[in-house]
């Protein structure tokens, strides 16, 4: 399962904060490793150098093998908070297309 990380133009996207979040994600999905081919990150600040309220976004797409990709989004007050809710959300929704593949 490849990880991928990406930041829009007003989020620098260190090293360390890369290789955090590549961490955190796999870990997050690694019971589903075996389904997925990749999953991506999109990291950004919807309103700059502004700070008011939930302008971090982050939308994760996952790829699962054979199937359409599954996208979520989420808006939080910091870029770890919209990144663990978009997992959660994810997350979530894997666990029911998984639970439907396992029916048919």
């Amino acid at each position: 399962m490849e990880i991928l990380i990406n930041t829009d133009n007003n989020i620098t996207g260190t090293a360390e904060m890369i290789t955090y979040f590549k961490t955190s994600v796999a870990e997050d999905f690694d019971r589903f490793s075996d389904h997925l081919t990749r999953i991506e990150v999109k990291i950004s600040d919807e309103n700059g150098d502004k700070s008011t309220g939930n302008d971090k976004k982050c939308v994760m797409e996952a790829r699962i093998k054979g199937m359409q990709p599954t996208v979520v989004t989420s808006h939080s007050t910091t870029v770890e908070k919209a990144v663990k809710e978009a997992s959660d959300k994810l997350k979530t929704s894997l666990d029911t297309i998984m639970g439907r593949l396992r029916n048919h």
